[in-house]
C-alpha cells in the first residue's frame, strides 16, 4: 500500500523523526486538532517493519480524537511511536532527542507514557520540552496514570453491568460477576484488584506467567493459559494487553456477555463490531473505557487536583451507559455510536473557534 492511501485525508500532519548518533526512528500522528493540541502517549516497540509502525501510530491518534472528545476534554488526538526495543535500546540521549523532536511540533503534539514508556522517562522528556503530560508530582504533574485507566475500566465495566440488568443507573454492582481479565499489567493487575473488592470472581491470564502468579498471589484470582482465555465463560472479559485481539477467529470462540477492557484497538478490523452485535455481545468501545489515563494526565496540564480528576474519571460509567443506549435506540453498533457522538461534539465545538474574539486591553 502507498503511504498517502493509509491517510486517507484523516490526518492533519504525520511527521518523521530520525536521529541516527541515538538511533531513535520516531513517527508522530497528529490526527485532530479540532477541539485542542492533540495528546497521545509515546509507544516504545520493536515493529517488524516501519509500515507496521505507521498502521499502529495511526489508528492510535485516531481512537485518541475520540477517547478525548468523549471525555469532554479540550484535546484533539494524536499519537508517536518510536521503533526498537525499550529493553535494550532506550537510552538517556535518545528520549532527550525524541523530546526536542516534540517540542519542534510546537505545542500542536503533547506526548505521555504508553506501553514501553514510563513516568521516568516522561521526566526525562520534560527536560527538553513542556508539551509532555504525566510526569511525576514533584515537576507538577499528575504522575503514572495507570490506576486512573483501571479506575475508569472499573467504572465502564459496572455501567455495563446495570445495562445488561435493564437498569438506567450507571453504577451497577458487580458482586459475583465473573471477570476474566487478559494481560496483568499495571493497569490489567490493579483492574484485578478493584474487581476482587467488588466482590467480582476473577480470572487472569498474560504472556508473563511470573505476572500471572504475582495476581494470582495478590488478589487469589483464578488462572488460565493464553490459549484460553478468550474461550472461558464469564460474564466479561476484559482485554487489557495490546490491541487486536478480537478477530475473525476469536470472536466465534467467546463465551461472556460483554467485552470491557483497557487495550487500544481491540478490534483487528471495524467489522469485527458487527460480529460481537449479531452474536448479542456487548461491546464497550475501548477508546471509552479506558478514557481513564488521559482524563488524569490532562487535568494536570492546568495544575494537577487529584479530587478533580478522580471525579472526572469516574464519569467514564456514565458516558459507556450513554454510548449503549444510543447504539440500542439507532439499532447501530456501539462503535458507530461512540464515534457518532464523538463526532457531533467536535462539531459543535470545534465550531465556536469561527467566533472572532480579540485580545482585551
Amino acid at each position: 500500500m502507498e503511504l498517502f492511501d493509509h491517510l486517507a485525508g484523516e490526518y492533519e500532519q504525520v511527521v518523521w523523526c530520525h536521529h541516527p548518533p541515538t538511533g531513535l526512528r520516531a513517527i508522530v500522528a497528529i490526527h485532530s486538532t479540532a477541539l485542542g493540541p492533540s495528546l497521545g502517549g509515546t509507544r516504545y516497540y520493536p515493529y517488524a517493519t516501519e509500515e507496521d509502525a505507521l498502521v499502529d501510530v495511526l489508528r492510535l491518534a485516531k481512537g485518541m480524537t475520540y477517547k478525548s472528545a468523549l471525555a469532554g476534554l479540550d484535546l484533539g488526538g494524536g499519537k508517536a511511536v518510536i521503533i526498537g526495543d525499550p529493553q535494550t535500546a532506550k537510552t538517556e540521549a535518545l528520549l532527550r532527542a525524541y523530546g526536542r523532536f516534540v517540542d519542534s511540533l510546537g505545542g500542536r503534539y503533547l506526548t505521555a507514557e504508553d506501553v514501553g514508556t514510563t513516568q521516568a522517562d516522561m521526566d526525562i522528556i520534560r527536560r527538553e520540552t513542556p508539551c509532555v503530560t504525566g510526569v511525576s508530582r514533584y515537576l507538577g504533574g499528575s504522575g503514572d496514570p495507570s490506576d486512573a485507566t483501571a479506575h475508569g475500566v472499573w467504572w465502564a465495566m459496572r455501567a455495563v453491568a446495570a445495562h445488561l440488568e435493564g437498569s438506567a443507573d450507571h453504577e451497577g454492582d458487580l458482586s459475583g460477576y465473573h471477570v476474566v481479565v487478559v494481560g496483568v499489567g499495571k493497569v490489567g493487575s490493579l483492574l484485578c484488584r478493584l474487581l476482587v473488592q467488588s466482590g467480582a470472581k476473577v480470572t487472569v491470564s498474560d504472556v508473563n506467567p511470573a505476572a500471572v502468579e504475582r495476581v494470582v498471589a495478590e488478589t487469589g484470582a483464578a488462572a488460565v493459559g493464553t490459549g484460553e482465555a478468550y474461550a472461558t465463560e464469564c460474564d466479561f472479559l476484559a482485554p487489557c494487553a495490546l490491541g487486536g485481539t478480537l478477530n475473525d477467529a476469536s470472536v466465534p470462540a467467546l463465551r461472556c456477555r460483554a467485552v470491557v477492557g483497557a487495550a487500544n484497538n481491540q478490534l483487528a478490523h471495524p467489522d469485527v463490531a458487527l460480529k460481537l452485535t449479531e452474536r448479542g455481545i456487548v461491546y464497550a468501545p475501548d477508546f471509552v473505557v479506558n478514557a481513564g489515563g488521559v482524563i488524569d494526565i490532562a487535568d494536570g496540564l492546568t495544575g494537577y487536583h487529584p479530587d478533580r480528576a478522580e471525579a472526572a474519571v469516574r464519569r467514564v460509567g456514565a458516558t459507556t451507559l450513554a454510548v449503549l443506549a444510543r447504539a440500542a435506540e439507532q439499532g447501530t453498533t456501539t462503535v458507530a455510536a461512540a464515534e457518532a457522538l464523538a463526532e457531533q461534539r467536535i462539531a459543535a465545538v470545534s465550531g465556536v473557534a469561527r467566533i472572532r474574539t480579540y485580545p482585551r486591553s
